[in-house]
């Protein structure tokens, strides 16, 4: 896909530190903060501990992580109290507990790379050994093993597992689990203040635009790699660590929803407004900022879509 020359949050956050609108100020995502992350250890979650034997400040993860990042305020952190509380989980990390159904990998490199690794069984409780404590960089959950190569697992009617993301400033593709993405791409691109229609309209056109494209793999970056979609405005602006209790909730609500045209997966593109984007094509983008206003005006996330991307299908 081609550059979008204006869009809303990533285009105007580079431009200016902060703007007023629509009576909020606009700025960067908080850290994760969502009630999936919540620093408690909770059934089906794979946890880190700050310290060894399970004390400190943890931090609970209900997927695979690539990447966990290495400054705040963008950073996977340790939530709960105790020690180490708000420190970024990356090389961090002493002790662990696994209480999901899935044996678990962490990874002594990012993008669940490198020969030094530990598995822990569901149910398991234990420190990471010599080659890991502090040197934790991935975790995987295996029974999902993702795809390998440049080949996705998804289908038009089944969602991908991962997709490929090429990190534009670190010049390297990862592989990210899908809702990852989608939870750290959507309150980078509509403010988690925004109304709760607004933000779900806006968090299945952010899944079906990477949906989309996790199913061609169609582009390389200079060194050959195939990748799906960029960090950056030529996709989707995704940053790890940002997700918000208000976008994972819309996240969360519209995850079973598919939005086909012909019965294929739409391409649902976007932009600040209706003239903003120089590739504008009336019936297959939305505004972001009329998404808001509709939603003001009492408009749900179905009628929204409907509004702005035509001959589509909302299913289930």
């Amino acid at each position: 896909m081609s550059p979008r020359t204006a869009r809303l949050i990533s285009r105007l956050a580079a431009a200016t530190a902060a703007m007023v609108l629509g009576g909020g100020l606009l700025a960067s995502a908080s850290p994760a903060s969502a009630a999936t992350r919540n620093g408690v250890c909770e059934t089906g979650e794979f946890c880190y501990y700050f310290n060894s034997d399970n004390q400190g400040s943890l931090s609970d993860f209900s997927g695979s992580v690539g990447d966990y990042g290495t400054e705040q305020p963008s950073c996977f952190d340790f939530k709960g109290p105790g020690t180490g509380k708000g420190k970024c989980v990356k090389n961090a990390a002493a002790s662990v507990w696994n209480r999901s159904s899935q044996t678990v990998r962490v990874y002594y490199n990012s993008n669940y790379g490198g020969s030094t690794f530990q598995d822990f069984k569901p149910g398991a409780k234990g420190n990471l050994n010599a080659g890991l404590k502090n040197q934790n960089a991935s975790h995987q959950f295996l029974s999902s093993a993702p795809p390998t190569g440049c080949k996705t697992d998804g289908t038009h009617s089944k969602l991908p597992t991962t997709i490929l993301v090429y990190r534009e400033s670190l010049n390297r593709v990862d592989r990210v689990e899908f809702k990852t993405y989608i939870k750290n791409v959507l309150p980078n691109e509509w403010p988690s203040y925004w109304p709760s229609e607004s933000l779900r309209a806006g968090a299945i056109a952010v899944k079906h635009f990477g949906w989309y494209w996790a199913l061609r793999s169609a582009s390389k970056t200079p060194s050959g790699q195939c990748y799906d979609v960029s960090d950056h405005t030529t996709s989707q602006v995704y940053k790890p660590g940002s997700a918000t209790a208000a976008t994972d909730a819309a996240v969360d609500a519209t995850w079973g929803t598919r939005m086909t045209r012909d019965g294929k997966i739409f391409k649902a593109q976007y932009c600040s407004t209706t003239t903003a984007c120089r590739h504008w094509v009336t019936g297959d983008w939305m505004s972001q900022t009329g998404s808001r206003d509709k939603a003001k005006a009492g408009w749900s996330h179905s009628r929204i879509l409907q509004y702005y991307y035509t001959g589509i299908v909302l299913n289930p």
